[in-house]
Parts: C-alpha cells; sequence; structure tokens
C-alpha cells in the first residue's frame, strides 16, 4: 500500500511539473517545476528499488538526485546572467539570446 501511494506521489508531482513547466513564462519557475520532475523519477525510482529488493533503481535514485543538484546550480548561474542582460526572466520577452 505504501509503495503504490509513493508511485502515485511521483506521478503527481510529475504531472504537475510538466503541467507548470508548459504554462508558466517565468524561467525561474521554469527551472522550478524541472527540478520537480527530476525529483519525482527520483522517488519512481527508489519505489521500484523498494518493490523489487534491487540495488539498480536506488543507484539511478542517486543518480536522478545529483543531476538535479548539478542542473539547479548551472541554471540559476544561467538565470543570473539573463536576468543581469535582459532584465527580466520573462521567456516572452527575452527574443534573442546570442552575446
Amino acid at each position: 500500500m505504501i509503495s503504490l501511494n509513493m508511485l502515485s506521489l511521483s506521478l503527481i508531482l510529475f504531472s504537475i511539473s510538466a503541467a507548470v513547466f508548459l504554462l508558466r513564462r517565468n524561467m525561474f519557475i521554469m527551472l522550478m517545476a524541472l527540478e520537480l520532475g527530476l525529483n519525482s523519477a527520483g522517488m519512481a525510482a527508489a519505489h521500484f528499488a523498494l518493490t523489487n529488493s534491487q540495488t539498480e533503481p536506488v543507484i539511478w535514485a542517486l543518480l536522478f538526485f545529483a543531476i538535479a543538484a548539478a542542473e539547479a546550480a548551472i541554471g540559476l548561474a544561467l538565470l543570473i546572467m539573463i536576468s543581469r542582460k535582459f532584465s527580466t526572466l520573462n521567456s516572452d520577452e527575452i527574443k534573442e539570446l546570442k552575446g
């Protein structure tokens, strides 16, 4: 029962993440939605590790969390640079990104 709830929560979080990423135009909100999606994928991998008693999904879950942490650091650095150059984080207002 707990594992089914965990997989359901992962699906709900991923659905929310995808909807927010597609509907919002603020790049910071889009980055946080991407983080939520990666973490929900890690939760699904942890669920499969619990139900199958194998170590490979645990390694995948740790990999998901490591990628999410690195993506957050690089994404925030990029958002700071974009914010300084264009004075906005609204993706509709940014027309050109070449230097």
